[in-house]
C-alpha cells in the first residue's frame, strides 16, 4: 500500500473504490394494499451477516413473520418458538400500547394462531422453513436458535447494533445493549414500533437517505470479502488434516495450517473484484476523484439493471455529504457519486458534514445572532431535528441580519426566523466535490453542462508548458497539494542540495533532514507524463509552507490543466458546425498544447518446450539498417527515434527440429548453432505508433527478480511521444463546452482585435444559447479583464460575484462594459459588421486525441470462420460493409464496387490473393468468385440439416442493351433455323422479355460508352449524356 492510499498489484497501481450500502438495522416501511387501500406497514432487522427478519401487518390487523424472504407465519408463533409462550405472556408484552383499544394487532393475531406451545410453534416455522424434511425436536430448536443467536451464524455488527438502539430506544419493551446477536428485547421492540406506527405515532424511514446507507472503505471490503473468505477455506483445510492425523502422532501447528488460501483470497480480490479498479492517472484530479468514489454496486450491492430511480435520484441528506453534479453519464448515473468536499466517513461508516454553531444573544428587546467558530459535525439523521441555513446569509462581521433566512429541516428546504437557526453551512462550497470546486461561475451553468465540465477536467492531459487560470475558485492550490507531488516545507531550513533528481532539505538549527527524491517523465497509467519540477537551488533558505518541488499539471503550487487563451465567439465560414473550433496556428508553433505521452512496451524472455528464448542482435532476414538502434545483446539503445515495425528487443526462439540429412548434419558440425532452424520472435514497434526511448528496464530471474512461471528475463521499454495539437484534437472549458478543432488557420489569417492581437481560438456563439451556459461568458469578461490589469481572480463556488463588480473591474481594464469589441478580418482587413463576445477563458486539451484513433489498413489478419478481417485497431483490422453501406451504393447503381467491397475487398479468399498478385504484376484484375461468408452460411444451414445445391449455370451481368437484344432476337428465330435439340421461344415470350427491360416505357440505361433506348420495339442509338 502507498502513502496516497493506493495499492500497487503486480506493478499497477490499483484502487479500491468505496462501497455505499445498506446499513444493518431495523427498518420501517409503509406500502399500500391493492384490495383494500389499507396502509400496510414492514418492519425489517437486516443483519451483517444471517437471516433477515421481515414482521408485516396485514389488512386484517394481524401481525405475520418472513425469515428469509419464505413463507409467512403468525408473530405470536415466531414469539412462542422463543419462549413466550402464553397468550397472557405475550399479551403482557404490548400492553402499554394495545392497552389504548387504538389498534388489537395481538388480539386478532392470537385468535388466528392455532399453535398451543412453543414446541408446536417451533415445528410450524421449521415446516415453513424446511418443507419435506423429517422433523426431529432437537434438530428443530438447534436450526431455529442458531440462526438468530449463534455468533457464528449472526451478526448486527457494531453499526447495526447502534442503529438498532438509536431507532428503537424510546420504544416500549427494548433495552440498549452492546451483544452483536438478536435478543428477544430488539424482537419485542420491533413489533411495538410497528403497532406505533399503525397508530400514526412514529415515521417510516426513507431508505435512500444517507441515514441509513453507509460508507464501506477499503479495509472493511478487505475484511469481509477477502479476508473472513480465506479464513473459512483455511478453517476448512485444517479440519481435513486433522480429520488424517492418527491420535497417537505428535503434531506441530506449521503443519496443519497453511497461510495460502488467506493469500489466494487476498489477491484474488485486489485483481478480479468489481470494486478493485486501475488508478486513474491522466492527472491530479482525476487521481484524486478516483479516491473519492463512491459505488452502490459490487458484492452485497445492487446491480446495474436492478436500480430503481430512487436509488439514482439525488436526496436531500446528501447535501454536504455526496457532489450532487459529478456522476457518470451513462448506465451507471446516481450509482457513481464522489464524496463532498468536507465530507469525512465516522467511525460506523455514516458520512457527516461540517456546521458552525449559532449563538443567539438577547439584549433588551433586541436580539442577535451570531455565528461561533464551533465546528460540528453532523450525520444525516442527526442534522433532522435542527435548523440549518447556508454560508451565504452570514454578513461580513459574523452575524446574521435578514430577519427570516431560508433553513433546511427534516428534509425540507423552508424559510423561518433568524431566532430557530442552531447551525449554519462552514462555506458555500462543502455542498460540491472536488472537481466542481475548480468551476468558477458553476452557479450561472446549467446542470448537466457543469457535470460534463466535472468529467472533462479529469481527461485533461498534463501539458509540457503550464500555466495556472487566470480566473479560479481558489481550490487550485489546495487540490495541487493532497495528492503530494507538490512538495511544500515541512519546516524553516535551508537547502543543502537540489538537482533535477533530488532535494534535500535540513532544518535551520539541528541536524534532522528531509530528502525528496523527484520523478522525471514517469509514466502513469493512462501513458500520461508526470514530471517534477525543482523550484529551489542549494543554499536557499526556506520558511514552512515555501515551494520546493513543483508536480505535473502544477504551475507555482496551483493546478494548471489547460492555458488562458483569447477566444471569440464568433463564426468563420461555418468551420464552428456541430460544436466544432477553429484554432490558430500559434498554439502549434509555440507548443501552447504540446504534451508528452509515453508507450510501455514488454517483452517476456521465455522457456518454451523447445528450448530458451535469447535475445540478441543476430536476427535473421533482417537488415542491418533495422538493427541500427540495438546494443549488442539486441536491446534498443535510449535515445534512439523509433516508428512503426522498428525492433525494440531482438529475440529470436528455437524451431521445432525434423531429422536432419547427412548435408544438414555435416552443416551443422562445420558452423555450430548458427545452423540451427530459428524464428523471429522480436518485439517491434505496434502499427501507428512512434516516439524517442527514454527509458530501458531488463528484470532478470538471476538477479533475484520475482516473475511469473516460464519467464527469464523481462525487458520493458518506455517510448516517449511529443505531440502537437492537430485537426481532431479535443478541446474543453471547464463549463462543459467541448468541441473538436475542425481548422488550424495561420495568425495572420485570424480574426484581430484592434489593437492587433489575434485571437487564439474561435467558438460557435450558438453553442452557448442551446445549452443555457453563461457561466462560460462571465469567465470570459472577468478573464479578459484579469488578463489586461495582470492579475489572477479566484470565485468560490456558489459565493456571488455580481455584474457590477464584473462591470466595474472591465472599465478599470479600459475595456468594453459589454464584454464585446470590433473585431478584424485578418484575411481581408475590413471589420466584421456587428460587434463580438472577446474575452479570456481557459481551455483544456482532453486525452481524446485524434492520434490514438485514427488507422488505415492494406492487409492484415483475417477471422479464420468468417476470413473476414478483424476488427479494431490494435488488431491492425479493417470494416466490412454493413447493411446499410450495400443499400447506399445499391441506391446509385455502383455493382462493380460492391461486388468488389463484397468479395476481394473482403472474404473472397481465392479472388483476394489473386487481386493482390495482379495489382503486384500489373495486370487485369480477375473476376470475383464466392464470398466465404456465404459458404459459411451454406455449412450452418447444412448444420441445421438442410442442405443447400447449386442448380443451373452462373449468369454473366450483360455489358449493355444491345447484348440482350442481340440475344432476345437470337431466340425469336424459328426453330428450323436453330441447331437440332434447340427450341425457339415464341414471340409472345420476347416481347414479355423486352417489356422487362423497358419496351413500352421509356429506359435509360447507362452503358461505358451507349446507351440505348428502346421504344415499343425499335432499336435506337443515343449518345451517353
Amino acid at each position: 500500500m502507498t502513502e496516497r492510499g493506493t495499492f500497487v498489484i503486480n506493478g499497477v497501481e490499483r484502487t479500491i473504490v468505496n462501497q455505499l450500502v445498506r446499513s444493518p438495522g431495523a427498518y420501517f416501511m409503509v406500502t399500500q394494499d391493492n384490495v383494500t387501500g389499507k396502509k400496510i406497514y414492514t418492519a425489517e432487522i437486516r443483519p451483517v451477516h444471517g437471516s433477515w427478519l421481515e414482521f408485516s401487518t396485514t389488512r386484517h390487523e394481524t401481525i405475520t413473520v418472513r425469515i428469509d424472504r419464505r413463507r409467512k407465519f403468525l408473530a405470536s408463533t415466531f414469539l412462542r418458538a422463543l419462549g413466550i409462550s402464553s397468550n397472557d405472556d405475550i399479551r403482557d408484552k404490548f400492553k402499554e400500547l394495545e392497552a389504548s383499544g387504538k389498534t388489537s394487532f395481538i388480539n386478532n393475531t392470537l385468535k388466528k394462531d392455532e399453535t398451543p406451545d412453543s414446541q408446536e410453534a417451533l415445528t410450524e416455522i421449521f415446516k415453513k422453513m424446511h418443507p419435506g424434511e423429517p422433523i426431529v425436536i432437537d434438530k428443530v430448536k438447534e436450526s431455529f436458535f442458531g440462526m438468530f443467536f449463534n455468533a457464528r451464524r449472526y451478526d448486527l455488527g457494531k453499526v447495526g447494533r447502534y442503529k438498532m438502539n438509536k431507532k428503537l430506544k424510546d420504544t416500549p419493551g427494548f433495552k440498549e445493549s452492546d451483544e452483536r446477536v438478536l435478543r428477544v428485547d430488539d424482537i419485542i421492540g420491533t413489533i411495538n414500533f410497528l403497532i406505533e406506527l399503525a397508530q400514526g405515532k412514529n415515521e417510516v424511514d426513507d431508505i435512500d437517505s444517507l441515514a441509513n446507507r453507509r460508507v464501506r472503505r477499503v479495509g472493511e471490503l478487505v475484511a469481509t470479502n477477502a479476508f473472513r473468505i480465506g479464513i473459512l477455506r483455511l478453517e476448512r483445510s485444517v479440519k481435513e488434516r486433522m480429520s488424517l492425523i492418527q491420535p497417537d502422532v505428535p503434531v506441530s501447528i506449521g503443519s496443519l495450517i497453511n497461510a495460502r488460501p488467506i493469500m489466494a483470497s487476498i489477491n484474488e480480490f485486489f485483481r478480479t473484484s468489481q470494486l478493485s479498479t486501475i488508478l486513474d492517472q491522466t492527472n491530479p484530479l482525476s487521481e484524486i476523484d478516483n479516491l473519492n468514489r463512491l459505488t452502490v454496486m459490487g458484492t452485497g450491492g445492487i446491480s446495474r439493471e436492478r436500480a430503481a430511480f430512487s436509488i439514482r435520484d439525488i436526496n436531500s441528506s446528501q447535501y454536504g455529504r455526496v457532489c450532487p453534479i459529478r456522476s457518470p453519464e451513462g448506465p451507471n448515473i446516481g450509482l457513481v457519486t464522489y464524496i463532498a468536499l468536507y465530507a469525512k466517513v465516522n467511525e460506523f461508516g455514516f458520512l457527516e458534514t461540517p456546521y458552525r454553531k449559532i449563538a443567539h444573544q438577547t439584549r433588551g428587546k433586541k436580539t442577535t445572532t451570531k455565528v461561533t467558530s464551533e465546528i460540528v459535525y453532523l450525520t444525516a439523521d442527526d442534522e433532522q431535528n435542527h435548523y440549518i441555513t447556508h454560508a451565504g446569509v452570514v454578513s461580513k462581521d459574523g452575524t446574521i441580519e435578514e430577519d427570516r433566512v431560508p433553513a433546511r429541516y427534516k428534509g425540507e428546504f423552508i424559510e423561518t426566523e433568524k431566532e430557530k437557526m442552531e447551525y449554519v453551512d462552514v462555506v458555500p462550497r462543502q455542498v460540491v466535490g472536488s472537481a466542481a470546486s475548480l468551476i468558477p461561475f458553476v452557479s450561472h451553468d446549467e446542470a448537466n453542462r457543469a457535470l460534463m465540465g466535472t468529467h472533462m477536467q479529469c481527461q485533461a492531459v498534463p501539458l509540457v508548458s503550464l500555466e495556472s487560470p487566470v480566473v479560479g475558485t481558489g481550490m487550485e492550490k489546495s487540490i495541487a497539494e493532497v495528492m503530494g507531488r507538490v512538495i511544500v516545507a515541512p519546516f524553516d531550513g535551508i537547502v543543502t542540495y537540489a538537482d533535477a533528481n533530488k532535494v534535500i532539505l535540513k532544518v535551520s538549527r539541528g541536524k534532522e533532514e528531509a530528502v525528496y527524491k523527484i520523478d522525471s517523465f514517469k509514466r502513469s497509467s493512462q501513458a500520461t507524463s508526470y514530471t517534477q519540477k525543482t523550484m529551489v537551488i542549494p543554499g536557499q533558505k526556506v520558511k514552512k509552507g515555501d515551494l520546493i518541488v513543483d508536480g505535473p499539471a502544477s504551475d507555482n503550487g496551483e493546478l494548471a490543466l489547460g492555458k488562458n487563451l483569447v477566444i471569440a465567439y464568433a463564426s468563420l465560414d461555418g468551420l464552428g458546425y456541430e460544436d466544432a473550433i477553429v484554432i490558430s496556428q500559434r498554439l502549434v508553433k509555440d507548443d501552447v498544447f504540446s504534451s508528452i505521452h509515453i508507450e510501455k512496451y514488454e517483452a517476456a524472455v521465455v522457456d518454451t518446450k523447445l528450448g530458451v528464448e535469447e535475445t540478441t542482435r543476430d536476427i535473421p532476414n533482417v537488415s542491418e539498417e533495422d538493427l541500427a538502434n540495438l546494443d549488442e545483446e539486441g536491446i534498443v539503445v535510449i535515445g534512439s527515434e523509433v516508428g512503426p515495425g522498428d525492433i525494440l528487443v531482438g529475440k529470436i526462439a528455437p524451431k521445432g527440429e525434423t531429422e536432419l540429412t547427412a548435408e544438414e548434419r555435416l552443416l551443422r558440425a562445420i558452423f555450430g548453432e548458427q545452423a540451427r532452424e530459428i524464428r523471429d520472435t522480436s518485439l517491434r514497434v505496434p502499427n501507428g505508433e512512434r516516439g524517442t526511448v527514454i527509458n530501458v528496464k531488463i528484470l532478470d530471474r538471476k538477479k533475484g527478480d520475482e516473475l511469473e512461471p516460464g519467464t527469464i528475463k523481462k525487458i520493458i521499454v518506455e517510448v516517449a511521444q511529443f505531440r502537437h495539437i492537430t485537426v481532431g484534437d479535443k478541446l474543453a472549458g471547464r463549463h462543459g463546452n467541448k468541441g473538436v478543432i475542425s481548422r488550424i488557420l495561420p495568425a495572420e489569417d485570424m480574426p484581430y482585435l484592434s489593437d492587433g492581437t489575434p485571437v487564439d481560438i474561435i467558438i460557435s456563439p450558438i453553442s452557448v444559447l442551446a445549452r443555457m451556459n453563461l457561466g462560460q461568458l462571465l469567465e470570459a469578461h472577468l478573464g479578459w479583464a484579469a488578463k489586461e490589469l495582470n492579475a489572477k481572480v479566484s470565485v468560490p463556488v456558489f459565493e456571488e460575484v455580481g455584474e457590477d463588480r464584473i462591470v466595474a473591474f472591465l472599465r478599470t481594464a479600459k475595456l468594453p462594459e459589454n464584454g464585446k469589441t470590433v473585431l478584424y478580418d485578418g484575411r481581408t482587413g475590413e471589420s466584421y459588421e456587428n460587434p463580438v463576445v472577446v474575452g479570456v477563458e481557459y481551455i483544456m486539451k482532453l486525452i481524446h486525441m485524434v492520434e490514438d484513433k485514427t488507422h488505415a489498413r492494406s492487409t492484415g489478419p483475417y477471422s479464420l470462420v468468417t476470413q473476414q478481417p478483424l476488427g479494431g485497431k490494435a488488431q491492425m483490422g479493417g470494416q466490412r460493409l454493413g447493411e446499410m453501406e450495400v443499400w447506399a451504393l445499391e441506391a446509385h447503381r455502383a455493382r462493380y464496387i460492391l461486388q468488389e467491397m463484397l468479395t476481394i475487398k473482403s472474404d473472397d479468399v481465392i479472388g483476394r490473393a489473386k487481386a493482390f498478385e495482379a495489382i503486384v504484376k500489373g495486370t487485369d484484375i480477375p473476376t470475383p468468385k464466392v464470398p466465404e461468408s456465404f459458404r459459411v452460411l451454406i455449412k450452418e444451414l447444412a448444420a441445421l440439416g438442410i442442405n443447400v445445391i447449386a442448380q443451373g449455370s452462373t449468369i454473366d451481368l450483360p455489358q449493355s442493351v444491345n447484348t440482350v437484344l442481340a440475344q432476345v432476337t437470337e431466340e425469336v428465330r424459328p426453330s428450323e433455323d436453330l441447331p437440332a435439340g434447340k427450341a425457339g421461344k415464341t414471340e409472345a415470350q420476347a416481347l414479355e422479355m423486352q417489356k422487362e427491360l423497358g419496351g413500352e416505357k421509356l429506359m435509360d440505361i447507362q452503358t461505358k460508352e451507349v446507351g440505348v433506348l428502346s421504344v415499343g420495339g425499335e432499336r435506337k442509338e443515343a449518345v451517353n449524356e
